[in-house]
């Protein structure tokens, strides 16, 4: 009877393990020019996706990279500092050029969890990536291309 007993603690972290590993990280992503040529300050605020709380203490890097020109256009990680607003962090992304990017969120301490987020970056504005991942639509037949 005792093993059983040892053995209860066990059991009931295993059942709540799966639990925990489930739990993603939400991302909000608004960036904005930073008043220099192809900078964007950028605000990231991560939550937990089941809970909705704000993930605290978290280290996030982000990097970017052009879908529409793979291995030409890469921008190395930067890290994001926490702005003392709960779940907020900030960053200068600095890129190559305007256009589509993804950035590349990787999220580590108390969740961790890596997320892409698309956004077209213009001189003027930051909005939602104008061309998706997806490849071109097979062509139709009797079309040269």
């Amino acid at each position: 009877m005792k093993q059983i007993v040892t053995l209860l603690p066990l059991a009931a972290a295993l059942v709540a393990a799966p639990a925990l590993a489930a739990d993603r990280v939400q991302a909000t992503v608004s960036c904005k020019p930073a008043g220099v040529s192809l900078a964007y300050d950028c605000t990231f605020k991560l939550a937990n996706a089941s809970t909705g709380a704000p993930v605290e203490k978290a280290q996030l890097s982000i990097g970017a990279d052009m879908p529409s020109m793979p291995l030409a256009h890469n921008v190395p990680p930067v890290t994001a500092k926490a702005t003392g607003t709960p779940g907020e962090y900030r960053a200068l992304v600095v890129l190559e050029m305007h256009g589509d990017w993804a950035l590349r969120l990787k999220i580590g301490g108390p969740l961790r969890d890596q997320l892409v987020e698309m956004l077209n970056f213009s001189p003027q504005a930051v909005g939602p990536a104008r061309k998706a991942l997806a490849p071109d639509p097979a062509p139709k037949p009797g079309r040269k291309h």
